[in-house]
């Protein structure tokens, strides 16, 4: 087979030149729902409140966040964590 393309040159840029050509054409036939939008499955915000208990960071420090946080667009679920780490 490659003896064929070796002695018949045109036989070989002709099926090259329709080989693009299809891959050009189902480039553009492809449907878009093929590349669909990536986003990242989880966002992490962590704000530390030295010298305050889980307790005051629930009741003063997560709720500012939560609210500027809630407006994030496409957002389906959101939840808040405080613990006495420091």
């Amino acid at each position: 087979m490659i003896k064929k393309f070796i002695d018949r040159p045109v036989l070989a840029t002709v099926i090259s030149v329709i080989m693009v050509l299809l891959g050009i054409l189902g480039l553009y036939r492809l449907p878009l729902q093929q590349f669909p939008e990536i986003a990242p499955p989880a966002v992490q915000v962590i704000a530390n409140y030295p010298g305050a208990n889980a307790e005051t960071v629930l009741r003063s420090v997560a709720p500012s966040l939560e609210e500027s946080i809630n407006g994030v667009e496409n957002m389906t679920y959101m939840s808040s964590t405080a613990s006495n780490d420091g």
